[in-house]
């Protein structure tokens, strides 16, 4: 353990141990605050441990666990009020930044110096280069400036995102009860349905057939504002929109989808929809796949696959198959090396669709390469570099050369979600995965790709997911207790060949969940239907029922 003296009061330090508790009960420590997540890393000490030495002591323990990119002004106001209860105080995490970062930002809360504090943090040996610019948004939540800001309305009702998720739910409000007055924020003035984004790589659809005007889509009588919000101040239960106002609101609907982190990658940005790169994660770019599937007819062709969560987990084999299959249609599959990059184990994560998807690898040829990360990109040179690491921790660099290289980009919540109080440790909306309500904030519910619950994030879950939240609402509404939950169904249409679909649905823990009868429609094998549900029917589901508010096989499970 190395101690870092931050002010007289105030230490922090890398790791602990349990025997360094007893350095700092010698040192007068009173209160230890842990900002490490157990289990971070292999061998760590445990808070349990360490708080059975301070107990000995005297020493008061609190576990106050944060990400470090992820910090927010509700962690802030958690750790400078753990502050309070008895200095000298001690903090650790993995090497002490995450703790002075807390730190910093309540001494800014408190009126400090910004430029001070990072000349004190850097003394230290900390790096606060970005620290203003990185915690702007925080520390604006802090020194409550943007209450400040004029009070444009009350929102009975306000929904942040007019995606499949935000409109659905709208919709399906007022069909409950017309008398709800809704609000819904969104700056998109283009709606699409992502589902097609696949078929449009496959030549299957065209691109004007996945869009449609926002304002045609949202419910009469809701209010549209086309601004975006940049904070959430759940405390006071307002939010702050970019056009420099504020939105109180009685109950709130977090929905705005996730963040496709291309820049993640270096390289990509400047390649993509050229060089032979492209992804099916954007419909432009789709159309791009189609163009390069048609014109390879020899060569190399890489499919990749980030880390998870991702938006439909399925989708980046989809497009291996369907690309796959257009060249054996063609005669030229013979010619091309098909390969899959996954940074998982496995080639699906629910394991009864595994077998069908593993006959279609063997009759493509396609190479399956497992624990492989995509993390750079030479358009113009056509390498794509890996990094893979053994069974020992060991990690390996890998270049590998592509005349078609299909990226799916690693993804996150949206900026404004990870840094604010209702985001979880990794960024997300944190709620209960069952009732979709935030875990610390009633009047809060998230659904669609934006939030934790640990199911896959597609169109379908969003489906069920509206039903939920809808009927709680309204339930909280007349303070009754929250009579329908979540089991976490998701479905992802396989797409293993033009004509043929492995129709996957399952919810939590990979428990399968079909919606008609395995006698009818098996899952498990590909199927016509499958094909058929994929093109035609749920399209026109998605148009006229889900958006809509019309929840045709949507039903959850009632408590």
């Amino acid at each position: 353990m190395i101690i870092k003296q931050i002010s007289s009061s105030f230490s922090v330090s890398d790791q602990m141990t349990p025997d360094d508790v007893d350095v700092l009960a010698a040192k007068g420590v009173r209160t230890l605050i842990c900002n490490r997540p157990d289990g971070e890393a292999a061998g760590q000490p445990s808070f349990a441990d360490i708080s059975e030495r301070a107990a000995q002591h005297g020493i008061a323990m609190r576990y106050q666990p944060v990400v470090h990119d992820t910090i927010n002004s509700h962690n802030v106001r958690q750790f400078a009020a753990e502050l309070q209860n008895g200095a000298p105080v001690h903090a650790w995490c993995r090497s002490g930044l995450r703790s002075v970062t807390l730190w910093s930002l309540a001494q800014l809360q408190q009126h400090g110096d910004a430029d001070a504090l990072v000349a004190q943090a850097t003394a230290q040996g900390f790096d606060f280069t970005s620290f203003k610019q990185k915690f702007a948004g925080v520390i604006s939540e802090l020194n409550d400036s943007l209450l400040q800001l004029p009070l444009a309305s009350q929102c009975p009702v306000l929904i942040v995102g007019a995606g499949a998720a935000g409109i659905a739910l709208a919709a399906s409000l007022l069909r409950r009860d017309g008398s709800f007055r809704i609000t819904l924020v969104d700056p998109a003035d283009t709606h699409y349905y992502q589902p097609g984004f696949t078929l449009i790589g496959a030549g299957e659809f065209s691109s004007e057939e996945v869009q449609r005007p926002t304002r045609t889509l949202i419910p009469p009588g809701v209010t549209w504002i086309q601004s975006a919000v940049t904070h959430f101040l759940p405390e006071h239960s307002q939010v702050v929109l970019a056009n420099g106002t504020r939105l109180g609101y009685d109950r709130l609907c977090v929905c705005p989808g996730l963040k496709l982190d291309w820049a993640a990658i270096p390289g990509l940005v400047d390649t993509l929809g050229k060089n032979g790169v492209t992804s099916n994660y954007r419909h432009d770019l789709a159309a791009y796949t189609w163009q390069l599937v048609q014109g390879l007819r020899k060569g190399r062709a890489l499919f990749t696959q980030p880390p998870m969560s991702i938006k439909c987990a399925g989708a980046p084999q989809k497009a291996l198959y369907l690309s796959a299959n257009h060249w054996e249609r063609n005669g030229t599959l013979k010619d091309i090396s098909v390969e899959f990059y996954n940074t998982g184990a496995v080639l699906f994560g629910v394991k009864e669709y595994v077998p069908a998807l593993l006959r279609y690898v063997e009759r493509y040829r396609a190479k399956l390469n497992f624990g492989h990360t995509l993390v750079k990109v030479d358009g113009p040179a056509q390498l794509a570099t890996f990094v893979t690491t053994d069974k020992d921790g060991k990690a390996t660099t890998v270049e590998v050369t592509f005349d078609m290289l299909h990226v799916v980009p690693p993804q996150c919540a949206p900026d404004f979600i990870r840094n604010s109080p209702l985001a979880d440790r990794a960024g997300w909306v944190d709620v209960d995965k069952h009732t979709l309500r935030h875990k610390l904030f009633a009047n809060v519910w998230g659904l669609g790709d934006c939030m934790n619950a640990p199911n896959a994030k597609t169109m379908a879950a969003a489906r069920k997911q509206v039903v939920v939240v809808a009927d709680n609402l309204l339930h909280d509404l007349h303070r009754q207790p929250q009579q329908n939950t979540y089991a976490g169904y998701g479905a992802c249409p396989l797409t293993v060949e033009r004509g043929r679909v492995v129709l996957a649905e399952f919810g939590y823990d990979g428990v399968l969940q079909p919606t008609l009868p395995l006698a009818l429609i098996d899952g498990r094998k590909p199927t016509w239907f499958g094909w058929v549900l994929k093109k035609n029917l749920m399209p026109w589901i998605y148009w006229h029922l889900m958006l809509k508010g019309r929840e045709w096989l949507a039903g959850s499970k009632r408590s």
